[in-house]
Order: structure tokens, then C-alpha cells, then sequence
């Protein structure tokens, strides 16, 4: 019998493919993503950023309970991505930066330094771990991040 876990993917949609193979890494493992991103399987028409961003984007992070940051060379430079990571911050979600399959090592958006609760490489122990809620920093190969400062909470 699987784990079930209702997440939110933030990525750009030229890594639709990779949310696959996270699916695909996590669920010989036990764990089953419910996914409530926007990809090409669900993709809308809407135009307006406003709607965009309030009747399909925030209710989509609000229903999961863990936030996955997909990070790829060009996740950074989406505004998007960076909007989704600062909405799931205000909403209290966990929020994990998960490495692309492959990925060397690339900028990570602004808004994952500043709200990551952890940022795992491409292994399912690890990423599991993350989503368990164990503060973990990695490169994408999987050894430590130089040291990473804690976040500020507001009194």
C-alpha cells in the first residue's frame, strides 16, 4: 500500500517531463505525489495574471500539503515560480527544492533561498525525508550545501 501525499509542483513548463520521473522515483518507494500543479495534462486557457494567480494557481497550493520547487538552469529566472514559492511561504507550506535528474549544480530562484525548508538532490530517500519534514541541504548530487543560514521568523 502506497503514502499518499497531496503536493504542489512549482516548475517552468518546459520541465513538465521531470514531474513525471519524480513520480516515477518516489513511487517504487511507497510514496504517491498528488499533484496539483498546472502542467500540459492540465493545462488551462486563462490569460488574465490576476485569475491566473487567485482562482487557479493559489487554490491549488492552498490544497497541498507539501510545496516542491522543481529546480532546472531556468526555474530562476520565473517570475511565476518565484510568486508560487512567496504564496506557499504566506500559507505556511513546507517548501522543498528538488534538483532536475542530471542537474550540475544552477541558480536557484530567490524567493527558494529565502523560503527552502530543504533542497534535496535526485534521490527518493532524500526527497521522502524532505517532504517528512527533515531540514536537509544538498548539492544535486546529493553531498551538503556549503552552510545555509536560517530563515528569520517575525516576532
Amino acid at each position: 500500500m502506497s503514502d499518499k501525499r497531496n503536493v504542489f509542483i512549482s516548475h517552468i513548463h518546459e520541465d513538465d517531463h521531470g514531474l513525471k520521473k519524480l513520480k516515477d522515483l518516489l513511487g517504487p518507494k511507497g510514496l504517491e505525489l498528488r499533484d496539483s500543479s498546472i502542467h500540459v495534462g492540465k493545462f488551462n486557457k486563462a490569460t488574465d495574471e490576476a485569475y491566473i494567480k487567485t482562482k487557479i494557481l493559489a487554490p491549488a497550493i492552498n490544497w497541498a500539503g507539501t510545496f516542491i520547487c522543481y529546480v532546472s538552469p531556468h526555474t530562476k529566472e520565473s517570475d511565476w515560480v518565484n510568486w508560487e514559492i512567496e504564496y506557499a511561504a504566506k500559507q505556511g507550506k513546507r517548501i522543498i527544492g528538488v534538483w532536475e535528474h542530471g542537474e550540475k549544480e544552477c541558480d536557484i530562484p530567490q524567493a527558494l533561498k529565502e523560503h527552502a525548508d530543504a533542497l534535496v538532490g535526485w534521490n527518493g530517500d532524500s526527497i521522502i525525508s524532505a517532504i517528512d519534514g527533515k531540514d536537509i541541504w544538498e548539492k544535486p548530487d546529493g553531498g551538503p550545501c556549503d552552510s545555509v543560514p536560517l530563515k528569520r521568523h517575525p516576532c
